[in-house]
C-alpha cells in the first residue's frame, strides 16, 4: 500500500471481550501484534484507532511502505477436514432435520461468532 495518509480506515480493527484478561482487547492484525485494553469496548476502539494512526504515521516518517491492507473478498468456499465420526453425524442430523449439512454448520460456526 503506497503512503497514503487517510490509509487507517483501510485496516481491520478488532474489538472483543476476553475472559482471561477481563476487560476489551483492541487488536490491528495487519499492522502489528498486541493492542490496547480497557474496561470499555467503545473507547478501547477509540484508543485502538488512535494507536493505528500513530503507528503509521511513525511508518510514514521513517520512509517505510504501509503493510498490505487487510480487506479482501472471501468466496464463502470452506475445505474442512474434520474426523469422520464428526462429519457421520453432522449428515445424520441434517438428514434428520430435513436440512442441509451446510446449513447445519454454518449456523454452528455463527452462533459461535455471538
Amino acid at each position: 500500500m503506497k503512503n497514503n495518509k487517510n490509509a487507517a480506515p483501510h485496516y481491520q480493527k478488532i474489538v472483543f471481550w476476553s475472559d482471561e484478561d477481563e476487560c476489551f482487547i483492541g487488536q490491528c492484525p495487519a499492522l502489528f501484534l498486541g493492542g490496547v485494553h480497557g474496561d470499555d469496548e467503545f473507547s478501547v476502539y477509540k484508543d485502538l484507532s488512535r494507536v493505528v494512526e500513530e503507528h503509521l504515521t511513525f511508518l510514514r516518517s521513517d520512509g517505510k511502505d504501509m503493510p498490505a491492507s487487510d480487506r479482501h473478498s472471501y468466496s464463502g468456499t470452506l475445505t474442512l477436514r474434520i474426523k469422520p465420526e464428526i462429519h457421520r453425524a453432522l449428515a445424520l442430523r441434517a438428514s434428520a432435520t430435513g436440512d442441509s449439512l451446510t446449513g447445519i454448520i454454518e449456523r454452528t460456526l455463527q452462533q459461535s461468532l455471538t
